[in-house]
Order: structure tokens, then C-alpha cells, then sequence
């Protein structure tokens, strides 16, 4: 917490436009309509239904087929009271490169295994891609790169059935599952399958589970019966850092 949080209100935190604490927010969503005057003013209408102020439509976009892209601005009169906040987040010590390798070395004393896959239906890879591959993402190199670890990025469209059978062959140590495509909460039923297979083979309790994606956090990993869930802007090292630690801690070196 910085000195400038100290000097503020936190039981009252708004968020802000161009002065400080006005309330004022962005919204975007797309409507049935054709661009025009009839459909900024059923954006306006909408925002004020939702209980905001002061709408203002700043940017129309022809989707074609007679549907429009609205971005306006509004105002809110709410506010939430920071200290009262409490988030499940994964707690384990971020590392480096050099520090997770020495830290397998020395605590658990030979390489681990680590999978990670998109599974289901989901082809997006650049999520797992940015943490397995060895050239990873945002200058952190990905789990290939760690000579600690044997790292295997089984790719998109991984079925749980395969995935299970492949940590079963590699006797995997960590699992990471990224899930991307999450329409109609597909991903819900797909996850939960995972932790259902690998209890049923008795595998559970023997390995790190990890999910991650845009809509995933670590309060739905631990409903879905993961270890942890990681969100956006994730890298390897945070993976990495955790699943080590989490060994250690569960003895499963």
C-alpha cells in the first residue's frame, strides 16, 4: 500500500474519469439496431436503467446486418468500502529463474514434471503457450526453458481422458490447465471433468492442479477443486513459484 493510499478514504472508493473521485466509467456493449440517433438514445436509456448518471454516447461503430457498437460514459453516486475487501489469492512467494531452479534442487532433489494443455474444445494456446514455451512471454522465459523441470505442452484440444493418461505415463508432478474459450460457462463442466477423472484413477491428491484463463480466478479454481487459479497477465515464474512450493508444503517431493 503506497503513501498515497494511506491519505485517501478507502471506506469509500469510487472510481474516476477526469477529477478525482467524479464516478465516471466507460461502458461499451453492442446493440440489435442500425447506428444512429434511435440507438444512442436507447444506450442512454439502457446505462440509466442500470443506475447510472449522466450518459453520454462518445463513439458509434456499424457492426453490420443492422447492429452497432456503443461506447459512452456515465456516472455512478456508488462507492465500496475497500477495507472490507478480502480476496482468495494464491499466497506463495513469487521467484525467479534462478531461484525456482535452486529451490527444486535443493527442497525437492531431482526434476519435476509439469503438463499444461488447453483442453476441451478450447484451441487458444497463446495463454499456456506464454507459459511452457521456452521462449516465453514479457521477458520471463516459460517451464521448457528451466533445467529443473521437464515441461510438456500437450497444445489445444486436449481431452481430459488424454490429458489424465499422459500424466499417467510422464508421472507428472503439476498439471496446468488454460482455458480460454468460455461461452456459455463451457469451461465450468470442463475443469470440473478433470478433477472428477483424476480422482477416480486416485491421482488427486498426488499432483499440483492449476487452471487459468481470463475468467478464471483462485476462488473458482478452489470451487472447481484446483490448488490455484491464476488470471490474466500470468507468467512462469508465478506458476512455477507456486506449484514448488505447494510440493514442499504437501510433501510431495
Amino acid at each position: 500500500m503506497t503513501s498515497q493510499w494511506k491519505h485517501r478514504d478507502l471506506t469509500q472508493v469510487r472510481p474516476y474519469g477526469d477529477t478525482f473521485d467524479d464516478g465516471v466509467i466507460q461502458l461499451s456493449f453492442s446493440l440489435p439496431i442500425p447506428p444512429g440517433e434511435e440507438a444512442a438514445e436507447a444506450a442512454r436509456q439502457l446505462v440509466v436503467k442500470m443506475g447510472l448518471h449522466e450518459p453520454s454516447v462518445v463513439h458509434q461503430q456499424d457492426l453490420g446486418e443492422d447492429f452497432t457498437f456503443v461506447v459512452l460514459y456515465a456516472k455512478t453516486r456508488e462507492s465500496v468500502d475497500v477495507t472490507r475487501i478480502k480476496v482468495a489469492k494464491v499466497e506463495s512467494a513469487r521467484m525467479s529463474f534462478y531461484e525456482i531452479n535452486a529451490f527444486i534442487e535443493e527442497r525437492i532433489g531431482r526434476k519435476i514434471t509439469i503438463l499444461g494443455a488447453c483442453t476441451g474444445t478450447d484451441a487458444h494456446t497463446v495463454g499456456i503457450d506464454a507459459i511452457m514455451n521456452m521462449k516465453g512471454y514479457n521477458g520471463e522465459y516459460g517451464l521448457e526453458r528451466y533445467p529443473m523441470i521437464d515441461a510438456y505442452n500437450l497444445g489445444s484440444q486436449v481431452e481430459n481422458e488424454e490429458l489424465v493418461a499422459k500424466a499417467i505415463e510422464l508421472k507428472a508432478d503439476a498439471i496446468l490447465v488454460s482455458q480460454v474459450v468460455t461461452q456459455k460457462d463451457v469451461h465450468l463442466p470442463n475443469l470440473a471433468e478433470l478433477v472428477e477423472l483424476l480422482e477416480a484413477e486416485g491421482l488427486r491428491e498426488r499432483l499440483v492442479l492449476v487452471c487459468g484463463g481470463p475468467r478464471i480466478g483462485h476462488e473458482l479454481a478452489l470451487e472447481l477443486g484446483y490448488d490455484a487459479g491464476f488470471g490474466p497477465g500470468t507468467l512462469a515464474p508465478d506458476v512455477a513459484s507456486y506449484v514448488v512450493q505447494e510440493m514442499v508444503k504437501r510433501g510431495l517431493g
